[in-house]
């Protein structure tokens, strides 16, 4: 791997100071099923709604999600560090047995959904472009999924940080 320019420290330092949801993507097909952690999924518009998904290229998973077609963005709660770390590789589990940590329902849409994520978003890949190391697909939303609202996940400064949900005060 060559040395990062400049440019590149900067970026990613920069990066790291911005707070993002800490996100399981998952798929299943007829490439099986597969699934990673990622912090760069945002809404694109609601006409027809649809979101943006990143996947690194490199990524074993990104032939997989880009041949199966079909994604769930499960929104991660602030108590599910641990299956973040897992679906990122940090706990060295193959990427077959992942799905063993959690709960998952992958009959209803065919994807797996976490049936305890904050939210969960299914839909179709309706467009991809290929930027640089990644690609951004583009999800078209046939189903969403929210749940009681515990506190989110967020990744900043390279850590996962528990987000409560603030009380409400009469």
């Amino acid at each position: 791997m060559s040395e990062l320019s400049n440019a590149q420290r900067e970026f990613r330092s920069a990066m790291a100071k911005l707070p993002a949801a800490v996100n399981v993507i998952t798929t299943d097909g007829a490439l099986g099923p597969a699934g990673m952690t990622v912090s760069a999924t945002c809404s694109v518009t609601d006409t027809p709604p649809t979101m943006l998904v990143c996947v690194n290229r490199s990524s074993r998973s990104h032939d997989i999600f880009t041949a199966n077609g079909r994604v769930a963005v499960n929104v991660l709660g602030a108590d599910q560090d641990e299956l973040a770390l897992h679906f990122a590789g940090a706990t060295k589990v193959p990427t077959a047995e992942r799905f063993a940590e959690g709960s998952w329902d992958f009959t209803t849409h065919g994807v797996p959904v976490l049936q305890d994520a904050l939210v969960a978003v299914v839909g179709r890949i309706v467009a991809d472009r290929t930027l640089g190391s990644h690609s951004v697909l583009f999800v078209e939303v046939d189903a969403v999924h929210t749940h009681a609202d515990t506190g989110a996940l967020v990744y900043f400064q390279r850590r996962f940080h528990s987000l409560a949900t603030p009380s409400l005060s009469a």
